[in-house]
């Protein structure tokens, strides 16, 4: 079989791509010999992948490829810091990239500020978008996180360097073809496990929740592109009519978003939930206990996202901002929001009308579900990444495969009750980050800005 070097964020690295990875490697490793590279002193909390395959820091990859050349290389890169020691190999050893984000603006800003390379980040984007370019770094640096900044994705250098580039949503690649011609590059879903449905009263009954009140709930990350306020204030004007709504915001939250500012602010604290990080039972249990999930973002970095995808496998009536990536999922599976003046009101609209009509809502989650279950398998996701390396690589594609090298755990809801969940304080302090530490300068950002403005860029993404 092949030898495939593998090279990821895996848990406990801060990033939802280390959870795709662990799913998606025993599929892959029904085609070939996969062995794993990880950031050097990360040792993965997951004990089935030093039990099934071999491990090694990614600054060993570049020796053991000269001794004993890998059949591909796969790297996985994404908008996190958790991609730091993976930017730097890709850019040294080429492989084929696995790219997440389209916009690695905030990536490129954390990183090179961890490395005290600012003027750097600044000449970079002065050198590729002018005038406008200056602008905008000049304002990020400041900490004024501009919308600009999705327009300039500063990921040229890894798209040079890699052999070919797989994407995930068919706009991603649209967007490599443009930039970058000559890199080949593939389509391929995004595989996903299929989640077992929980019974919504009993989750409700370990969660807490009253067992008839309209629950909404946004799940993952929250930051300042997650569209929370349009979301919330939808939110208010329904508990006009549906007082004893709850809404949950069940994931972190980025400390660049004053979200429970927000909450006080609209007058929903009473109604409104944060529960920071929770565990994948709990999650489950969230899922099922919600009537309508939201899972809203614009301006994107291009991605797709796998907590939808969850979602919508779960059987959930969701609602996703209709753009980029998200704009390619089929009508039938998800009600699609614009990012404008009215998406307050249609998000509104969309809630009211699934609350009205309980067999459109359960159409809506039954198509998802199958949906997901036809098109995001990860069996079919390992059988595409063989196909396409084997193109890049010239060798023919596999034919033998085996048994997934291990089974993925079933993630129960949490079967019993919980803590009580955090709820939105009023009064909270608004965000003093990077913008106060360089206002406190007097001058452009130096050592003693260099922290905050990494913290600031890592923050956005969990």
């Amino acid at each position: 079989m092949r030898r495939v070097a593998f090279c990821s964020p895996v848990n406990p690295a801060a990033s939802g791509i280390a959870d795709y990875a662990e799913e998606l490697l025993p599929f892959l490793a029904q085609w070939c010999e996969v062995e794993l590279f990880v950031a050097p002193g990360l040792v993965p909390t997951n004990p089935l992948l030093a039990a099934h395959l071999a491990v090694w820091p990614l600054d060993h990859l570049a020796s053991r490829h000269a001794a004993r050349p890998y059949d591909a290389i796969v790297y996985q890169m994404g908008n996190s810091p958790a991609h730091n020691a993976i930017y730097e190999l890709l850019l040294r050893v080429p492989g084929v990239m696995v790219l997440h984000d389209w916009v690695l603006h905030h990536f490129k800003l954390g990183y090179l500020a961890a490395h005290n390379r600012l003027a750097s980040y600044h000449a970079e984007l002065a050198r590729l978008y002018g005038r406008p370019g200056e602008r905008a770094g000049r304002r990020m640096l400041q900490g004024q996180l501009t919308d600009a900044a999705f327009a300039m994705p500063l990921n040229d250098d890894v798209l040079a360097a890699a052999r070919g580039v797989i994407g995930h949503s068919r706009w991603i690649v649209e967007q490599i073809a443009a930039a970058q011609p000559n890199v080949p590059a593939a389509w391929l879903p995004m595989g996903v496990p299929l989640p077992p449905l929980f019974d919504r009263a009993a989750a409700r009954q370990a969660l807490g929740l009253a067992v008839d009140a309209p629950v909404w709930a946004s799940f993952g990350h929250v930051n300042p592109y997650k569209r929370s306020e349009a979301a919330l204030r939808a939110f208010r004007h329904f508990r006009e009519t549906h007082p004893t709504a709850r809404y949950l915001f069940v994931g972190s939250v980025s400390p660049n978003y004053p979200l429970a500012a927000v909450v006080a602010r609209l007058g929903l604290t009473d109604a409104v939930t944060i529960t920071g990080y929770v565990s994948a039972a709990a999650w489950a249990a969230y899922v099922a206990a919600a009537d309508l999930c939201l899972n809203l973002r614009h301006p994107t970095a291009g991605e797709t996202s796998a907590s939808l995808l969850r979602l919508l496998g779960a059987g959930r009536p969701t609602l996703v901002s209709a753009g980029d990536a998200f704009a390619e999922l089929p009508d039938h599976v998800c009600a699609k929001v614009d990012a404008d003046a009215g998406e307050a009101a249609l998000i509104f609209e969309y809630a009211q009308l699934l609350d009205s009509t309980p067999a459109l809502a359960l159409a809506l989650g039954a198509n998802a579900r199958a949906f997901v279950a036809r098109e995001h398998t990860l069996s079919q996701a390992a059988a595409e990444y063989m196909r396409f390396l084997a193109q890049i690589y010239g060798w023919e594609a596999p034919t033998i495969q085996r048994p997934p090298l291990w089974t993925l755990p079933v993630v129960a809801a949490l079967p019993v009750a919980v803590a009580p969940p955090v709820v939105a304080a009023a009064g909270a302090a608004p965000f003093a980050g990077v913008g106060d530490a360089v206002a406190a300068l007097g001058v452009a950002p130096d050592d003693a800005a260099l922290g905050d403005i990494a913290a600031v860029a890592a923050g956005l993404w969990g």
